[in-house]
């Protein structure tokens, strides 16, 4: 019997039981593990992968859709690896193309490394933005901000669903439903009694990460990410829009140091939908 080739090996759903596979994949590339954000891509999304016939996974990917159920008006694609013995031969290729076409006329949107850069633009992906990866220990500035936050309840959901889709520019209500056990830390901005912005921390191996970020303003932007820090000893991480050039330059002067830019890239749209000068930081680059 001839050995299965790699190449030619069928496309699947992955499913939770996958999550092991997928962490090892992630590893293989020189990535951490992050079987908490697998684990969480991979329920409030889809899953798309090759089999090894060595055993493992050949290559994966992750589709978070948003927008009505079956209508989905923006897709997020994340988590693209192949495994580096089969690098190079087309795989990573050939995973993308079916997951565009499995998903039709849906706009989507993807953050990209230099490295994967080209494989997106060969696709079709345009760039129409840039993220820029922040990473340290949070030193807490002298002033007290004038921004008052709090903890969010079971009962600010509602509100921070409708917040969040003016923002975003499309329906996550199954995602921010995952999102308080997801988290460690969910906490709004408030005025008034009106709530002008959350964020939240999630755990991802040594560190926390800042995302989702939208806010009212600059000013509620870093209250809400000053409010997180102070109750996490971990080093903290997020991905800002690099338009918020004055949120990046206050992290900065508070410890955090750029580590990677990426690319912010569509298709089929020429720019994400919703209010980016609120929508300072995402969930997770993976999930668009």
């Amino acid at each position: 019997m001839p050995t299965p080739s790699a190449a030619s090996a069928p496309i699947r759903r992955l499913t939770l039981h996958d999550l092991p596979a997928c962490a090892d994949l992630s590893e293989d590339r020189g990535w951490p593990r992050e079987e908490h954000k697998w684990g969480f891509l991979l329920t409030a999304g889809q899953g798309y992968g090759i089999d090894d016939p060595g055993g493992g996974l050949v290559a994966a990917c992750t589709v978070t859709e948003y927008g009505p159920h079956g209508r989905p008006s923006l897709a997020g694609i994340g988590m693209v690896l192949v495994a580096e013995r089969h690098a190079r031969r087309g795989i990573g290729r050939r995973l993308m193309r079916h997951v565009v076409s499995l998903l039709g006329t849906t706009p989507l949107t993807l953050h990209a490394t230099p490295y994967g850069r080209p494989l997106y633009e060969e696709l079709g992906f345009k760039v129409t933005g840039r993220a820029e990866m922040m990473r340290g220990r949070f030193t807490p500035a002298a002033s007290v901000p004038g921004v008052a936050t709090r903890a969010a309840t079971a009962e600010d959901l509602s509100t921070i669903v409708r917040l969040d889709e003016d923002v975003f520019g499309a329906d996550r209500t199954h995602v921010l439903a995952r999102l308080p056990a997801f988290a460690d830390q969910l906490r709004v901005a408030e005025e008034n009694g009106r709530i002008t912005g959350y964020a939240a921390a999630w755990p991802n191996m040594d560190t926390h990460v800042v995302g989702p970020l939208i806010a009212r303003d600059t000013e509620t932007a870093k209250a809400l990410f000053g409010s997180l820090a102070a109750r996490t000893d971990r080093p903290l991480r997020t991905d800002v829009d690099a338009r918020h050039e004055a949120l990046l330059a206050w992290l900065k002067e508070r410890g955090l140091a750029p580590v990677a830019p990426n690319a912010v890239m569509t298709y089929g749209i020429t720019e994400l939908p919703g209010d980016w000068n609120r929508r300072f930081a995402p969930l997770t680059v993976a999930a668009g």
